[in-house]
């Protein structure tokens, strides 16, 4: 039975809706609500995202369709979980794991909470759930701090897997170089790359991992055209041996940029260890199959060297009963 077919049949409908409580709303997502509720034979918090399917007809968004895949295949400590999912009336209801809160609520509201063990902390359960992503050929495609969430364990999770693809190894096939959000966007997506692989999720994690550590974007332009700008002043004016083929991208002969020399990393990362920055590096490449992997990743030194990651039981516990 397809999702159109649960959608048309009201017999399991009434059973599944009994089985909750909400408790109040958390959210307005692109196709609809989230609330918090409890799974009333288990006791369990949930998160229902509720999607308004506007004409059966048209069939349910590409995007949701590709999240309850993506979810569906992905089952991983450091993935945010789908429990089931029922219709009601015209809706689609999805039934989530709760996460009370998220990395970008750290990141703005509770920053001195953001100490370096557990910075290495959250940095290894976000390349966890990215390595488990990419051993089974899906890539994100839109990593950044409020697609990361954090449950009243202290554990963060990668959530948000609407823009998720699966990908094959060998490339070969085009997608959207609309994707990623601009801070964490790929500087081939910044050019309309649209052969490229789950590689532009690595540079969302350096990205990510350089801002839990300095408690502010790495890049932060306040236009496409200002981001690749930012991009190639620091990392200065790509060659074909330091990013090969990078001329023959879509968009490269759209916009001329002066030429730049690199910024010393010790002057984009003030303050911060050797280690750390030669990690944040390793992501932040021109060329993409030169980008650390996850898997690589966590083997790197600064995961090693003192302080150590933070233990489970020394993270923040983010407040249950606190709405995200």
């Amino acid at each position: 039975m397809n999702i159109l077919d649960i959608l048309k049949t009201s017999s399991i409908m009434e059973k599944d809706v009994a089985n909750y409580s909400v408790e109040g709303r958390i959210g307005e997502g692109a196709h609809g609500l989230v609330f918090k509720a409890r799974h009333l034979p288990t006791g369990r918090e949930v998160a229902l995202k509720k999607i308004l399917i506007k004409n059966l007809e048209d069939g349910i968004p590409i995007n949701v369709m590709r999240e309850i895949k993506a979810l569906q295949l992905l089952r991983c400590k450091y993935i945010i979980k789908l429990y089931e999912m029922f219709p009601r009336g015209m809706s689609l209801v999805l039934v989530l794991e709760y996460m009370c809160s998220g990395l970008w609520e750290m990141l703005h509201h509770n920053q001195q909470e953001l100490t370096i063990p557990r910075v290495k902390t959250y940095a290894q359960m976000l390349l966890k759930g990215t390595r488990y992503m990419h051993a089974h050929y899906v890539m994100h495609r839109d990593l950044k701090p409020a697609n990361l969430l954090i449950n009243h364990e202290g554990i963060l999770k990668i959530a948000d897997l609407g823009l998720a693809r699966l990908y094959w190894p060998d490339g070969g096939r085009p997608y959207s170089h609309q994707v990623a959000t601009r801070w964490y966007r790929a500087p081939e997506l910044l050019y309309g790359a649209r052969f490229y692989s789950e590689k532009i999720d690595l540079w969302s994690v350096g990205c990510i991992i350089a801002e839990m550590i300095t408690k502010k974007p790495l890049f932060a332009g306040e236009s496409d055209i200002e981001q690749l700008a930012i991009v190639l002043q620091h990392l200065g004016t790509p060659t074909e041996e330091t990013w090969p083929g990078h001329s023959k991208l879509p968009d490269y002969h759209k916009i001329t940029f002066p030429e730049s020399t690199p910024t010393s990393w010790t002057d984009l990362l003030p303050g911060v260890e050797s280690e750390a920055i030669d990690l944040v590096k390793s992501f932040v490449l021109y060329n993409a199959d030169k980008r650390i992997s996850a898997k690589e990743a966590l083997r790197h030194p600064w995961f090693h060297n003192r302080p150590s990651p933070a233990a489970i039981e020394d993270m923040p516990k983010p407040n249950i009963n606190k709405p995200k």
